[in-house]
């Protein structure tokens, strides 16, 4: 088995910094690197959900809702889940007092969602401290190699986001 099939066959081991087959990663090809760098920032988010008493996706969640209200619609395509799979989420977060549901003026059909005042505050403590232990991966960079790869990542992402619309969020 390849590297890469390696990494995909078992990603918490990739996700752990372990090198497949003793590289030391001086010859990684880049979907291995890609696989394993997916895995540490996964485990790594996964890890300060759960300080902040949340579940990956409830986190995730509250940082969407950070940019402002948005319909129940495009969270279902965001989180690229049916409608009603959404409703039990929601219904979670407001008995936790994270965010609630409105409906839009004009629009009565239409619900939209916001983050409460408390769940401002836990979306603000995530997302700070994600951010500070994400920067600590690149922290041993150069200033021009972590700007190479900021715009190397920008770029990818850049070109992804002209595919289907749930890939946005």
């Amino acid at each position: 088995m390849d590297e890469t099939a390696q990494a995909i066959a078992d990603p918490a081991a990739a996700g752990q910094g372990c090198a497949i087959d003793g590289d030391d990663g001086a010859h990684m090809d880049v979907a291995t690197g890609l696989v394993q760098l997916t895995s540490l920032v996964q485990g790594l988010y996964t890890r300060i959900s759960e300080r902040h008493d949340l579940t990956p996706v409830q986190a995730k969640l509250l940082c969407v809702l950070l940019g402002g209200p948005r319909g129940m619609a495009e969270l279902a395509r965001c989180f690229g889940v049916e409608k009603a799979a959404l409703t039990g989420l929601m219904n979670r977060a407001e008995r936790r007092g994270l965010a609630q549901r409105s409906s839009v003026p004009g629009d009565r059909r239409a619900v939209q969602v916001t983050l409460t005042d408390a769940g401002r505050q836990a979306a603000i403590a995530f997302h700070a401290e994600v951010s500070a232990e994400l920067g600590d991966l690149t922290s041993h960079l150069s200033p021009l190699e972590r700007e190479q790869f900021r715009s190397t990542m920008a770029e990818i992402i850049t070109r992804c986001r002209t595919s289907p619309p749930g890939e946005t969020c």
